[in-house]
């Protein structure tokens, strides 16, 4: 599922190919809970428009439109955006990898999952939107509109301070585990990254939120940003579908010290890493190096 670094690098590197243009063609599938705002309503409203902005919150991505509107898209799972021209065969469904050959599988072709294309006045590379499991969202925001999904994010996980973890947790029995995915009270991190977040610093993900002290919650905000900012720089995680809007895979997978790693040995002790599930989430720690 992309997370924080994610969607952030999607937003960088999609922004070049909305950032400034007009909206001449809008195309999406039936409707479906992918879609908050009804697809023929969001035809006739992006029509025309041209995108002014383009932001992050946690997991969403905004463009903000020349008319005041606000075009909300989240992820989800599986959900990919990228722009034409990208290749990849993490874009084509198993069953197209299988009847395709490689040369094929380099020129991507609009199919069922591509549920909204975006054509621009200029004639350049459209936009595009896949997703495979539809548990992403699109959401088109009247002018000064709000949102329920928007209202309630926490402070964003590459600012958020120890001070702001550690008065969150006071008289909280859940796992800090999970007090992490709490995205409001922390919004961006997902399973990847607490799991190497809280390696970094040295928590146990069973923990009882009020039972991490202040110093550790510092050491925490800390390790999140720092493993944060790195899997940006790497171009995030591509484990299953993340790819980035060009169809380049990120790296950081790469660099994991617990996440996925159950049985291997600990970089630091080398005690075998385990795997537990804290909240139905499948995590991952050093039982010798987190406390």
């Amino acid at each position: 599922m992309p997370e924080l670094p994610e969607v952030e690098v999607t937003r960088r590197r999609i922004a070049p190919f909305l950032v400034g243009r007009r909206i001449r063609g809008v195309f999406t599938t039936s409707a479906s809970y992918l879609f908050l705002t009804d697809p023929p309503l969001l035809r006739r409203r992006l029509a025309g428009r041209r995108v002014e902005a383009l932001e992050r919150q946690g997991k969403y991505l905004v463009a903000r439109l020349d008319d005041g509107r606000r075009l909300v898209v989240h992820l989800g799972m599986t959900g990919q955006l990228f722009a034409g021209g990208a290749a990849s065969v993490r874009l084509l469904s198993a069953a197209a990898r299988a009847s395709l050959t490689p040369d094929q599988q380099h020129a991507f072709r609009p199919d069922a999952h591509t549920h909204l294309r975006l054509r621009f006045e200029d004639g350049g590379p459209q936009v595009f939107l896949r997703d495979v499991r539809k548990f992403g969202k699109v959401l088109l925001l009247e002018r000064d509109a709000s949102h329920p999904r928007l209202d309630r994010l926490g402070p964003d996980a590459l600012g958020v301070t120890g001070d702001e973890l550690f008065r969150a947790s006071r008289g909280r029995e859940l796992a800090i585990k999970s007090l992490l995915l709490d995205q409001a009270v922390i919004t961006g991190v997902g399973n990847i990254y607490a799991d190497e977040a809280l390696y970094e610093a040295g928590v146990r993900p069973t923990r009882r939120a009020r039972r991490v002290t202040r110093r550790q919650f510092e050491a925490l905000a800390t390790a999140l940003r720092r493993v944060l900012e790195r899997s940006i720089e790497t171009g995030g995680s591509s484990i299953r579908d993340y790819v980035t809007p060009d169809g380049a895979d990120g790296a950081f997978q790469d660099e994991r010290r617990v996440y996925g790693l159950a049985g291997s040995p600990c970089s630091r002790c080398g005690a075998a890493i385990r795997r537990i599930v804290v909240g139905q989430r499948g995590t991952h720690y050093c039982p010798a190096c987190q406390r």
